[in-house]
């Protein structure tokens, strides 16, 4: 045995709890899938509509939860941290595997490559903004001398713009012309599939997300690490299994837009509603930006390969990969102090 007295006991235990949760993740996502391509059919919603909101929101659930805990908890910046890390990996990894499960080139087109992925830039920036002012207006003591404290106003300004996200979405429902006819559905039956599916991912990810956490404590992996590599990743795995099942499906539109809505709504409503549920939150600006300056490249480097001929290829969906392991890379170099970007870790 590879850790001999280490996988014993409570560490057996968790590794069931996450191999199961996994299975039952996999079974919720199905539904989720299932039924948001059925309802979006029979409201005649737009493929990307469907995608960037109905799926995007669904599979957002456990990154809302953990914003929420955390909140609650005092370690609103462990939230955040998750949040960022999670949309950096759902911004490389997950349009990766789609591309590479998918059979052949993934195509895309410019409702992607304009609307989402350029708003989804500017929710980054609405974000960082809201951070600035609260270190400008609300400044608080920390090690670095950049916290801020985010009150319930400043969380209504990227509510605000997303509710702007929404109505442009409102817009293209509008012009939209659906060329299937209704389906004859249980529209009731339907509907619960999906509330099921919701259910048993948010249910199956707090399991897994406790789980993960106790391994990596069990491990000694530190808890910035593990924060924004192996939780991030964690609480990713309903829009993994949502976006590689809709790309296997050829629903690219579906695919791709559910990695930039999702990643829209945890910035502009997961981590606001945190706020207003505490009413306020700290944040250390120090830790904050070099991480959404991260999060900006990989927003870019998805942006240009997308673009590049309104498709994106298997050798694309590798160099996206390889973009996320540098990430890895530099993370853990600033876990053990090699680098020193990101001040207080």
């Amino acid at each position: 045995m590879v850790f001999p007295g280490v996988l014993a006991g409570g560490s057996l235990v968790d590794v069931a709890v996450v191999l199961v949760a996994t299975g039952v993740i996999w079974i919720g996502s199905g539904w989720l899938e299932g039924s948001a391509d059925t309802l979006s059919t029979y409201y005649e919603l737009p493929a990307v509509v469907q995608g960037s909101i109905v799926v995007a929101v669904g599979s957002s659930f456990p990154e809302l939860a953990s914003v929420v805990f955390t909140a609650i908890g005092g370690t609103f910046d462990m939230g955040v941290g998750a949040i960022v890390g999670s949309a950096i990996f759902n911004i490389l990894v997950i349009p990766a595997l789609a591309g590479i499960f998918s059979d052949g080139t993934m195509e895309t087109n410019r409702a992607i490559v304009y609307k989402e992925a350029q708003f989804y830039m500017i929710a980054v920036s609405g974000l960082i903004i809201t951070f600035a002012l609260a270190v400008i207006y609300n400044p608080v003591s920390n090690g670095s001398g950049l916290g801020g404290e985010i009150t319930r106003p400043l969380a209504m300004l990227p509510i605000g713009l997303y509710g702007l996200y929404l109505f442009i979405q409102w817009q293209d429902v509008s012009d939209y012309e659906a060329t299937e006819a209704k389906p004859a559905i249980d529209l009731a039956r339907e509907w619960a599939k999906l509330a099921g599916g919701l259910l048993l991912i948010l249910v199956a990810v707090h399991q897994l997300v406790g789980s993960v956490e106790s391994l990596s404590t069990t491990f000694g992996i530190p808890e910035f690490l593990a924060g924004v590599t192996i939780i991030a990743a964690a609480t990713s795995l309903p829009d993994m299994l949502v976006s590689i099942r809709s790309a296997r499906g050829g629903n690219e539109e579906t695919s791709l837009g559910n990695v930039l809505g999702s990643n829209t709504f945890d910035l502009l409503v997961a981590i606001p509603i945190g706020v207003l549920i505490v009413g306020t939150a700290a944040v250390d600006f120090a830790v904050a930006i070099p991480m959404f300056g991260v999060l900006t490249l990989a927003t870019v480097v998805l942006f240009a390969v997308m673009r590049t001929d309104l498709s994106l290829t298997t050798r694309e969906a590798y160099l996206l990969l390889v973009s996320y392991l540098v990430f890895v890379g530099w993370v853990i170099a600033e876990t053990i102090g090699v680098t020193n970007l990101i001040r207080g870790v």
